[in-house]
């Protein structure tokens, strides 16, 4: 309980010793990064012009991947991933909110097909799932019902291990979706998707970045987090 309530001020003491340590180095050389395609696009993209315009010596290579890897077999220098499945013997610094799903169909078919009420309607419809590499498995959607949760195996004519391809196959009116609500919000917002479900999706944890317990980490690491923390 001790640790619970003293994460956030941790948290920000590590974040401004971060901080701190960026201005004792020039940040320089490569980064290699692991994240899933969402964490790219949501936490990493919006700060990254900025930060390679203050630090002209950083490459930054990132590689999407949705499994757990391992980041110190693979060279990695971070990964990104959310705070509920990060490995307990690396620092890990708290980079975004929480985040929801969004279960998703085009106008089209749900003009064939009556918008589901609850996930336990999911086996009527058409539900376009997506491959887990690592173990092969589908991905089960994740609700919550009476505030627990509540993990549906869906069924479709369509598998994808790629959510834009998820999205636009969603938006061809192929079936329904389980997207992160940033990536579909611009579709919802045009009319091309059409959101069910909303009040069955729970918060899931944020994304966090994590490295290996190291006596000094690479400048060009220490300014990454800076930045991502700071939001520019």
């Amino acid at each position: 309980m001790l640790l619970r309530s003293l994460r956030p001020a941790l948290e920000d003491i590590a974040s401004g010793l971060a901080q701190v340590g960026a201005f004792g180095a020039a940040a320089s050389g490569p980064l290699r990064i692991t994240a899933t395609k969402n964490a790219i696009t949501a936490v990493i993209l919006p700060v990254l012009p900025a930060f390679l315009a203050s630090h002209p010596n950083v490459t930054v290579e990132m590689i999407v991947d949705d499994n757990l890897t391992d980041i110190v077999a693979n060279r990695f220098d971070a990964g990104i991933r959310f705070g509920n499945i990060i490995e307990k013997d690396m620092i890990a610094v708290r980079i975004g909110p929480d985040r929801r799903r969004a279960v998703v169909g085009s106008p089209a078919y749900f003009a064939a097909n009556p918008p589901p009420e609850s996930p336990h309607d999911l086996g009527r419809h058409d539900c376009i799932a997506y491959r887990l590499v690592k173990t092969g498995g589908l991905y089960a959607w994740e609700f919550e019902e009476d505030g627990r949760p509540l993990d549906v195996r869906v069924r479709g004519s369509l598998v994808f291990n790629d959510t834009d391809l998820m999205r636009a196959s969603a938006i061809a009116g192929m079936g329904m979706a389980y997207l992160y609500d940033d990536d579909a919000e611009h579709d919802i917002q045009a009319g091309r998707l059409v959101r069910v479900l909303q009040d069955w999706c729970p918060l899931l944890p944020g994304y966090y970045l994590y490295h290996p317990s190291r006596r000094q980490s690479p400048p060009a690491l220490v300014a990454l987090i800076a930045a991502l923390r700071s939001g520019s």
